[in-house]
């Protein structure tokens, strides 16, 4: 019997007839090939198991062995399985233990595994997916201009995310992104990446997968449907919110919030590939607009996915792909080396060894108020000035904290007096942000 957080691993053994998916999805058996990877199976609280395929690295064959596992449950539509979800090298199978038991799921996975195709001779679905590309997008450009402003103006990918990824990429010139991201073909690999319908894709030629560290700390806001890279991946940002990804620009919606009766609301699939043409900002405005209001369609062309034709094209390229690999693999590391000449990786240590200067002390008038912040934040946007009259529950300061910003308004009608509230400085709860005189009597 299992107990929570107990883990078994498996190395298949026996050689079955393998299956591949045809034109219409459905799978078909093929002749055996390959050896299988290790899969580990682990308990994931009281109703989950999640499998896990091969070592933690970025392999498509992993990615293809999963989807072969989600088809195949898929299809035998399990009583007691109430969601499956596919990560990059992984499948997360949610249970009603009342009606499948976990050990009984155990049992069945193993089974299962036993009669899956080998990775390589997996043929999937795959749409091929043209999509608008804004580059540089100005709302990108907001965004760093916000998070400079609000979060930090020092950190290595400001003020300029494109700059960083070239530099960390070992690339010559901006243009040399710009085009290894238009000449690339992305493989949707996951759906929902926190946000609704976010694809998580990576480069189907390795030669075109750049590569980034993510914001630390992150974004307060991003604006939908921006486009970025973080690790190895691409991220199309379903909604708006925070966020980490180096920003390469601004695309169309891929979520459809209220979508036509028997449609999905997302857009993407697993195993979509994802390629960019170039707009400018306002013909992207456009796009948005029509495509929002039910005037246009995405570009999309039914087409198929064979890991061994992939596979193939890696073979043929193998020295120049070594080599792309090898400068990337220098500049990201002379990168780390300026990080760490910079105290870029003590920074928390630093702060928090800082001498925190004491209070300033405010006055209040008589008759007066002050406004306090509410919570511990940074303080982004100040919306007052002395001598501005306000009126009760009026915005005067805009904080942000955890990914979020939060306004904080006026308690009372008055006139401001004094703002100790300055952008970018950090407060604590009771700290003064804006201080009111009564108003004059009319």
């Amino acid at each position: 019997q299992w107990r929570r957080g107990d883990t078994v691993s498996f190395v298949p053994r026996t050689k079955v007839l393998p299956t591949a998916a045809g034109e219409d999805g459905v799978l078909k058996r093929l002749p055996a090939a390959g050896a299988t990877p290790e899969v580990t199976y682990r308990r994931s609280g009281d109703d989950n198991v999640l499998v896990e395929y091969g070592p933690i690295v970025l392999d498509l064959g992993l990615r293809a062995r999963v989807h072969a596992l989600y088809r195949r449950l898929a299809e035998l539509d399990l009583r007691g399985v109430v969601d499956l979800t596919p990560g990059i090298r992984s499948l997360q199978v949610h249970v009603d233990p009342d009606v499948l038991p976990v050990p009984r799921l155990l049992g069945i996975l193993a089974e299962v595994e036993g009669e899956l195709p080998s990775s390589s001779d997996l043929v999937v679905p795959s749409r091929r997916v043209r999509l608008p590309l804004s580059w540089d997008d100005p709302a990108t450009r907001l965004a760093v201009e916000r998070y400079m402003a609000g979060v930090r103006d020092d950190a290595p990918w400001c003020p300029w995310n494109i700059e960083f990824i070239r530099r960390i990429n070992g690339l010559d010139t901006p243009d040399d992104v710009y085009r290894t991201v238009f000449d690339a073909e992305y493989l949707v690999l996951g759906l929902g990446d926190v946000y609704l319908g976010a694809p998580v894709a990576t480069p189907l030629d390795p030669r075109h997968r750049l590569v980034t560290t993510k914001y630390n700390p992150a974004r307060t806001w991003t604006a939908e449907n921006s486009v970025g890279i973080g690790g190895a991946y691409l991220c199309i940002y379903g909604m708006e919110g925070p966020g980490g990804y180096q920003f390469v620009g601004r695309t169309t919606q891929v979520w459809r919030t209220y979508p036509e009766p028997g449609r999905n609301p997302w857009l993407l699939d697993f195993f979509d590939r994802i390629s960019w043409y170039p707009v400018s900002p306002e013909e992207l405005l456009d796009l948005r607009a029509d495509l929002a209001a039910g005037r246009s369609t995405p570009d999309i062309t039914e087409g198929s996915f064979s890991l061994a034709e992939h596979e193939r094209f890696l073979a043929e390229n193998a020295d120049s792909i070594a080599a792309f690999r090898e400068v990337q693999a220098g500049a990201f590391e002379a990168e780390r080396r300026a990080w760490e000449a910079a105290g870029e990786f003590d920074r928390a240590e630093r702060a928090a060894a800082a001498v925190v200067p004491s209070p300033v002390e405010v006055v209040v008038p008589p008759g007066g108020s002050r406004v306090d912040a509410p919570f511990v934040a940074n303080v982004w946007k100040v919306l007052v000035k002395p001598g501005d009259v306000v009126e009760a529950g009026q915005d005067v300061v805009v904080l942000e904290a955890m990914k979020m910003e939060a306004s904080v308004q006026a308690t009372a009608a008055g006139v401001v007096h004094e703002v100790p509230a300055v952008s970018g400085a950090q407060v604590a709860p009771g700290d003064a942000l804006v201080v009111l005189a009564s108003a004059a009597p009319a």
